[in-house]
Order: structure tokens, then sequence, then C-alpha cells
């Protein structure tokens, strides 16, 4: 006899969940979420969310990236330096948005909640290194970058810079310096080493 399948999510009332979730995160702040005060937004019970996650941390980020999938689309123009700059001026202009420095908060509550932590990681950065990697590896395909580019170096070479700034220094984050940032990266990972691109802020 075959056994019976689980029933579907219920999309409804996932999404209201995720709402819910994101809501708060934007009004209290990750640390001040429980479980409980999600469930009591969107109108469920706690079991309901557990029945589609395991804690707290995956619900959170997955209500964060449903909001903020949409600010992140993959170029793809032919050309593997206009789709890196593109995709890392994204990149920085969701981080540096009112809802992009949620990341920020995440990352610090990351380093007491391993569960965070995993969270962040597997939902949201490594998709986005992921892209990064799918952009470069298609470059070089393409022949535009140095045979046996180190891609996996490639990509802390451009996109490291970025997180240092925004968690570290403070520095200025805007679409000047991703434009010099990328530039010299390409002109150490390029194929034509003879093409040059000028790469002063303020240019």
């Amino acid at each position: 006899m075959t056994a019976k399948r689980g029933r579907p999510r219920n999309i409804e009332t996932q999404n209201s969940i995720l709402s819910s979730s994101y809501d708060l995160l934007l009004e209290k702040g990750f640390g001040a979420i429980t479980v409980e005060k999600i469930a009591e937004r969107a109108g469920v019970s706690k079991a309901t969310i557990y029945k589609w996650w395991p804690n707290k941390s995956a619900v959170v980020m997955d209500g964060f990236l449903s909001a903020a999938s949409a600010r992140l689309p993959v170029p793809d123009t032919g050309s593997v330096f206009n789709d890196v700059l593109i995709h890392a001026t994204n990149l920085v202009r969701f981080l540096t948005s009112r809802e992009g420095k949620i990341i920020t908060e995440l990352i610090g509550e990351g380093q007491f909640d391993l569960g965070l932590a995993e969270a962040y990681r597997t939902r949201y950065f490594n998709p986005r290194r992921l892209e990064a990697r799918d952009l470069l590896e298609q470059g070089a395909q393409r022949g535009e970058l140095r045979e046996n580019l180190d891609i996996e170096l490639s990509i802390d070479l451009i996109y490291g810079p970025i997180f240092y700034r925004l968690l570290l220094t403070g520095e200025k984050l805007d679409d000047a310096y991703v434009q010099c940032l990328v530039t010299t990266a390409f002109e150490g990972i390029k194929s034509d080493v003879k093409e040059k691109r000028g790469c002063l802020q303020g240019e």
C-alpha cells in the first residue's frame, strides 16, 4: 500500500508567515523576534511555523530573502566586466539601503547564534557567491579572462573589499568605489593585459 504524501504547503499561509517575520525584522530587529511573535503576527500557531522551518533563524532569513530577492537580478550583457560591475554595484546599492543594512545586523547576531550564521551563509551569501562564480566562469569560457584563473580567489578579490568596508572600516560604499574596485581587479584577471581602464575615484 502506497504511503500518503504530506499535504503541500499552504502558500497563502506561508507568505503570511514570511511577510510577518520580515515586518518584525524591520520593526524590532533580529534579537527581539521570537517564533511566538511571528506566529501571533501571522495569525498561525507555532506548530505551523515549525512544520516548514526548523528555527527562528531559518524563517527570518527566508522572510528577508523573499522580500529582497527582486533587488538583485543577475545581469547577462555578454561582457564579463560589465556583468560583474552591474552585479557588484547592485549588491552595494542593496547592502547600503534600509533593507540591506539588516544584513549587517544579522552578521553581528550570527557571531553568537550559530543557527543564524548558517542560515545567512546558506540562504544569502552562498547564492550571491554562486552568481559571481557563474559570471566569471562564463567570461572565462568566452576567453575574456586569463587562462587557469583561480575563480574562487577572484571572487574574494572583487567582493571581499565591499564587506571589509561595510563591516569594518565604515568607509564610503558607492557606485564610484565599485567602478574603481572592479576595474582594478580586472587589470589582474582579464586576458588582454594591454587594455587599460582608468580608475581614479571622482573622475
